[in-house]
């Protein structure tokens, strides 16, 4: 923990970011004045590639469970797994209201029920332009818009003064559904005087605008048309709402039939279909069973897998692990997603898959970003005129490269603050500052198990996935302490056993020499023999094999 430096003068509005800063993903922002703490978001992250076995990473949320009695409730930006994935984990140990826009509590609810939380949760849905109070907190939802429906900025009112929070948002003056984002209301609140912009950085090094979502719709009627005689598969990102209506409409002009496959994605969509959040034309949307009585130029699927998943449906129906469907020649395929970093070769592992099996693959232009790009960005500083800005939502480049931005907009450099997780910056009228730093990090989980895979784990899958195990087996008489079977040596993921029965053997003589040379000295200790195991056996298999397995002596009492 980072030496802790003294306090600014006066009531000062704490901001604590719990996760999501210098990384995309698992966002969670602390804000406390006195006795009242509100979190903004409470999102999970993708485990890394080393993260071996690892389904996702939730936020270590120790502040809060040690200052249970002043958070006063989650307020949800929108429904993305990266906003909302962690609540299910963490309402267990943090129980308080959440309030949302309407889908973003729909989503929230589909995951709640999974967990069997949905009586033991308060939840409040809030429409933009009302408020919440919260403690010493009042809230206010502005509309803004993302790749998602139903996104809000946030006005956070304090004693200490005002705090604007972006979340992940853009200027889209013709969404698909809905309203534009409310830029009055910003210009509204600026006017006022705000503390403090909290703003969307993960296309702060773009220039220009980022295009409307309806750009994409004009691509789809003309992708549509070029391939009239072929079986159309779209992967896209199960909640962007706005695109699979952009998809169903295209294929609702050609009489297409449209069913959608993936289980995140129909969960999505019949959320978005219950709250009225897509409009689908009567007899477009059939099941998978209903699709195979219609030809096949007449068919639209819809899926999960744009980055390139393996277990997601594109990846089953390209390498023919899916029930129902699979692709081949004549099918067109259309990834309506940008790589998100890292996943660029599962991508290209699933593009090769179907390009081999003579399906036609369109993977560029057909996908326009949810994210602010600088212009975007200097509007919204523009209108907002903070005193100070703090970027989130992005890697250290991307928090860097909004800094430059609000720079260039004159805010002066000392008051530009790139925080990183766990900072706690204090801030009033007077002057801000970093004053400490609190306990954060990712919480593995894996299948149903939340913590209990840590460092020591993840190393030891590491070396049992690069050099493999060999298990030594041996019997004790109990009552003399004499060796009387074994030792048996066992090996996976080292070499080929049957190829190496000359290695294996000699292995097993020199780990029999060994510990009968400590049985001979009267030493009978478990630990120390298998100490002695180990030892003998990772130095002779090192000189034969440059090779360290994990070795794991059995000694069996018989």
């Amino acid at each position: 923990m980072r030496k802790k430096k003294e306090n600014i003068t006066g009531p000062s509005l704490k901001v604590i970011p719990l996760g999501g800063l210098e990384q995309i993903g698992m966002n969670i922002t602390a804000f406390e004045y006195e006795d009242s703490i509100i979190v903004v978001d409470c999102g999970l992250a993708f485990p890394a590639d080393d993260m071996l076995g690892i389904d996702l990473v939730i936020p270590d949320v120790t502040y809060l469970k040690e200052n249970i009695d002043r958070v006063k409730g989650f307020v949800i930006t929108h429904g993305h797994e990266d906003h909302i994935g962690a609540l299910p984990y963490i309402l267990k140990e943090v129980n308080v209201p959440v309030y949302a826009t309407r889908l973003t509590m729909g989503l929230i609810e589909h995951k709640l029920e999974e967990h069997d939380l949905m009586k033991g949760t308060k939840r409040k849905v809030v429409k933009f332009g009302q408020t919440v109070n919260l403690g010493q907190f009042r809230v206010e939802f502005i509309k803004t818009n993302h790749s998602i429906v139903d996104a809000a900025a946030l006005a956070i009112y304090s004693p200490a003064g005002t705090v604007v929070h972006t979340g992940d948002f853009k200027v889209d003056f013709t969404p698909v559904y809905g309203d534009a984002i409310d830029l009055q209301r910003f210009a509204e609140i600026g006017r006022k005087g705000v503390l403090a912009l909290m703003c969307d950085s993960t296309n702060a090094e773009r220039p220009g605008f980022t295009p409307s979502e309806k750009t994409v719709g004009r691509t789809f009627d003309n992708l549509f048309e070029e391939h009239k005689d072929s079986r159309i598969f779209v992967a896209t990102f199960a909640s962007n709402v706005d695109r699979v209506q952009q998809i169903i409409n295209s294929a609702y002009k050609r009489g297409r039939k449209v069913a959608v496959e993936g289980r995140s994605m129909v969960s999505v969509i019949e959320t978005a279909i219950e709250l009225g959040c897509i409009t689908i034309p009567e007899n477009t949307l059939v099941d998978l069973d209903t699709l195979k009585n219609v030809p096949a130029e007449k068919q639209v699927i819809i899926t999960t897998g744009s980055q390139g998943e393996s277990m997601a449906a594109l990846s089953r129906m390209a390498f023919n692990m899916h029930k129902k469907i699979s692709i081949g020649a004549g099918d067109t395929v259309i990834f309506s997603s940008s790589p998100i970093p890292g996943n660029e070769k599962s991508i290209t592992r699933i593009i090769n898959e179907l390009q081999r099996k003579g399906a036609d693959v369109i993977f560029q232009d057909v996908h326009v970003s949810g994210h602010a790009c600088q212009e975007e960005i200097k509007l919204i500083y523009t209108l907002v005129q903070p005193k100070y800005a703090i970027p989130v939502h992005g890697e250290y480049k991307h928090l860097k490269a909004q800094a430059k931005i609000a720079a260039m907009l004159g805010i002066p450099k000392e008051n530009i603050f790139i925080l990183s997780t766990g900072d706690v910056i204090e801030l009033n009228e007077e002057c801000a500052r970093v004053t400490d730093h609190v306990t954060t990090g990712g919480i593995l989980v894996d299948g149903l198990g939340v913590g209990d895979v840590g460092n020591v784990v993840l190393r030891d899958r590491h070396l049992l996935s690069e050099e493999g195990i060999m298990i030594v087996v041996m019997g004790l008489d109990s009552e003399t302490g004499q060796l009387i079977s074994g030792p048996e040596i066992v090996s996976r993921g080292f070499v080929y056993v049957r190829e190496a029965d000359e290695l294996i053997e000699e292995a097993r003589l020199i780990v029999d020499e060994a510990v009968q040379a400590c049985l001979d000295r009267g030493i009978t200790d478990w630990g120390k023999l298998k100490s002695t195991t180990k030892d003998v056996l990772t130095d002779f298999v090192w000189k034969k094999t440059k090779r360290r397995p994990m070795i794991l002596p059995i000694i069996m009492e018989v």
